[in-house]
């Protein structure tokens, strides 16, 4: 089959690297020309696990390429994708103005299209969105009707950033929205071979079933937290609570995001709650337990501060920068968050994170560190073992490879902040002392 993907952000990119290593001849599209010479030169765009082999050998073989010109890919396409980012606005409204322009460009090649062609989107947005907004603004720049002329289906994705090849291939399951199921005929052929159940619902359902799955992991990742603090406070062994509660698989109880750690970031869970409490707000609804949420996880970033200016020292050595180890994604990461409010306090801080290199960072990445943290830029180092000593406080915030090498680097004076909740045995030895944020 002939697809385009339209963005190539992490959902984009991974959906067109994958799907092209099913057999199907893709072209992804984005307004960044810098990702479209990396495709098309067999370099991924983003860092991702197996992303590198993979692009490689699908550009390699011809399967793969990329293009700004949004109508080409249409024209040469049956079926388009549409992966553009919906950010936040201030309000927390959801941004729709990449969803809205990518739709006119489409309906402008569908109007010049004589076959049929099925338009699925794949961002994130609100329930109601496809067919309030997205099909009016195709059926007026193509002159044609929707489900008549072309078809318009919802996929939302399940993928998270650090797995998401795997996750591509092995979903919790498969979700197609449509008006009528006659419209899903390009879609079933294309997931055919991915492993999951599939449900074919409205439009509306998938993509509310988008929001509920991420409310519901930043809920559980909240009320890990507070669950940890508690047991913290009260003297209880977190550890012990927590593999007691999480071994209940019986009502629908999953470990997933159950076990205490740092705050959720990313450019999902935040992004959801607000776009729902928001969307809550005007239709005069109070939902107090979503609207406590992100409080709560700005609460849970507080204390990790306080912990590291509880020790008196000023000189930080930061180890993690992006929201989640494997990934080079600075939006909304916590750990950003904290660094600029231990600068604030007049900390010394100097960062490590292997995965992030101003060198390679492209598209809204090297943007939100170009425009909103430049300073914290300025204190990356690729040197782990410099980093880890100039620090009398060392705060991880990222999964190590090896705990082994951190040990040999501390010294009996050094404290250590542990935000991720390392295993017993993989924690560090030979600092001076040890504590995690909240066990």
């Amino acid at each position: 089959m002939n697809v385009s993907i339209l963005g190539l952000g992490y959902v984009g990119s991974v959906s067109a690297a994958c799907f092209a290593s099913m057999g199907h001849s893709v072209i992804g599209v984005d307004v960044s020309a810098a990702k479209v010479e990396m495709l098309n030169s067999g370099r991924s765009p983003i860092l991702e696990a197996r992303m590198g082999e993979i692009v490689a050998e699908q550009s390699h073989d011809g399967r793969l390429k990329a293009t700004t010109d949004t109508l080409a890919a249409v024209l040469e396409s049956d079926l388009s994708f549409v992966c553009v980012g919906t950010p936040s606005l201030r309000s927390g409204k959801l941004d729709l103005g990449h969803v809205e322009k990518v739709m006119g460009e489409i309906g402008a090649a569908l109007k010049q299209k004589k076959t049929h062609h099925t338009v699925v989107l794949r961002s994130t947005v609100l329930p109601g969105t496809t067919d309030s907004i997205v099909t009016p603004i195709l059926e007026r720049a193509s002159g044609k009707r929707a489900a008549a002329d072309f078809a318009i289906c919802y996929n939302p994705e399940f993928m998270r950033e650090g797995s998401a090849v795997a996750d591509f291939f092995n979903p919790p399951y498969t979700v197609f929205g449509a008006k009528h199921p006659d419209e899903l005929v390009l879609l079933r052929e294309l997931y055919e071979k991915v492993p999951s159940r599939v449900f074919e619902v409205e439009i509306a359902v998938a993509e509310m079933v988008k929001y509920v799955s991420n409310l519901f992991h930043a809920v559980k990742v909240g009320f890990a937290n507070e669950i940890g603090t508690l047991c913290q406070r009260f003297g209880i062994d977190t550890g012990a609570v927590t593999e007691i509660f999480t071994s209940d698989n019986k009502l629908n109880i999953s470990p997933a995001y159950l076990k205490p750690g740092f705050a959720f970031g990313g450019s999902c869970l935040p992004k959801d709650l607000r776009a729902i409490v928001h969307r809550a707000k005007e239709l005069d609804l109070t939902l107090p337990l979503l609207e406590s949420v992100m409080p709560s996880n700005f609460e849970h970033i507080t204390r990790a501060v306080e912990a590291v200016l509880h020790t008196g020292k000023r000189r930080i050595s930061m180890l993690g920068l992006s929201f989640k180890a494997g990934t080079d994604d600075l939006r909304e990461s916590p750990q950003v968050q904290l660094i600029k409010r231990l600068l604030g306090e007049g900390c010394q801080v100097t960062i490590w994170d292997e995965d992030v290199s101003l060198g390679r960072l492209a598209g809204s990445n090297r943007q939100y560190i170009e425009e909103v943290i430049p300073h914290i830029g300025s204190l990356l180092s690729t040197d782990f073992e410099t980093v880890v000593r100039s620090g009398e406080v060392v705060v991880i915030g990222t999964k190590l490879r090896s705990s082994e090498r951190l040990s040999r680097c501390l010294s009996s004076d050094q404290v250590v902040v542990d935000l991720v909740n390392l295993e017993s045995s993989g924690r560090p030895q030979g600092s001076a002392f040890y504590q995690g944020i909240c066990w």
